[in-house]
């Protein structure tokens, strides 16, 4: 029972770093990056679907995002989904391709852009810090009920400590390198 809380603790945790690895790559940090347009959906075929699965992305430059549309048909559909999300971006219908160019941040925009990830990463701390609540919860309660020994309970309780130590170092190197990437000029 012991082993089984601990490993479902960890995955858990490392779910949780990697969304919040997830949210932080879809910040723009003035450099074209394909990951940038993620969450965009776009209106085709009759429903929503993943810019990723209606086009071929690629950054050539570190200032241009280049899609290709798998079918030429959907070109307009692209360039509407991206002018209506929050990026910011202007997308631009060059022939067979659709051109973004990345504008340079201003100093205020990265200085946003920079609380919001630290807000990002301490929501994603707060997150572990649940998981590892939830899971000493459930190792005292079968301790209280005998289930599980004492020295059992503190070795676990050390070992969910540690994991989430971990989680929350890594969530903290994402963040100082999303910081150095955003106020890079």
């Amino acid at each position: 029972m012991v082993t089984e809380l601990i490993v479902d603790q960890k995955s858990k945790m490392k779910k949780t770093v990697e969304s919040t690895a997830r949210e932080m790559a879809v910040i723009r940090t003035g450099k074209a990056s394909p990951a940038l347009l993620d969450n965009i959906r776009v209106e085709c075929w009759g429903g929503q679907h993943p810019i990723k699965q209606v086009a071929g992305l690629s950054a050539p430059e570190p200032r241009l995002i280049v899609i290709q549309p798998f079918d030429p048909s959907t070109s307009d559909a692209i360039v509407r989904a991206i002018q209506k999300s929050d990026l910011g971006l202007r997308a631009v219908s060059d022939g067979p391709v659709i051109r973004i160019p990345v504008p340079k941040l201003s100093d205020d925009r990265r200085k946003e852009l920079s609380r919001h990830v630290k807000t990002m990463a301490e929501l994603g701390r707060t997150a572990i810090r649940n998981i590892r609540r939830s899971g000493n919860e459930l190792l005292h309660k079968a301790s209280k009920a005998s289930e599980i020994t004492e020295d059992e309970e503190r070795k676990a309780l050390n070992d969910i400590q540690e994991s989430a130590d971990n989680a929350i170092s890594e969530i903290d190197r994402l963040l100082e390198a999303k910081e150095a990437d955003i106020l890079e000029v």
